[in-house]
């Protein structure tokens, strides 16, 4: 358990930071953006880039945020229940979510496989797309690792504290 919170922890911070260079590379890009249009000298495909590196800044902070709770969550009713069955709730919770999202990882790794044999490119930069789908694919992976660390420490460190 020890070891999977560990691998936890440091694929969450390592998504974390690669997905704060990709935001940090969105403000520069937007930034340029900004300035060079003042004289009348865009930045050709901005959109398609900042389309892509938001995706991949979303998709990398999905993790970490589970694993810091730093989502919202309106407990009124849940913080009613006696403690067993808010344990109960919390299991459920995890179970269904890690299903999903490795359903989620599993679509979005089988639609990159398809946009790898097509070769589909963006129209006007003509980047390829299916870099960054397997990069989604990967966040809702590491998600989902996140939600079976929940789901392992819901099921077997709440029994021992409980005992």
């Amino acid at each position: 358990m020890n070891y999977l919170e560990k691998v936890n922890l440091f694929l969450n911070r390592l998504l974390l930071n690669i997905g704060g260079l990709f935001l940090v590379s969105m403000i520069f890009l937007c930034c340029a953006n900004i300035f060079l249009r003042l004289g009348w000298m865009p930045i050709r495909g901005t959109f398609e880039i900042m389309g892509f590196f938001g995706a991949i800044v979303t998709a990398f902070a999905l993790s970490h945020t589970q694993d810091k709770r730093a989502h919202i969550s309106v407990n009124v009713l849940i913080d009613t229940f006696s403690t067993q069955t808010r344990h109960i709730l919390r299991a459920i919770n995890n179970l269904i979510c890690l299903i999903f999202f490795l359903i989620v990882a599993w679509q979005m790794a089988v639609k990159a496989d398809i946009l790898m044999q097509t070769g589909e490119v963006t129209e006007t930069l003509r980047i390829i797309y299916y870099p960054f789908t397997y990069a989604v694919a990967f966040g809702c992976l590491i998600l989902a690792l996140t939600f079976l660390t929940d789901l392992l420490k819901v099921l077997f460190v709440n029994k021992e504290v409980s005992s």
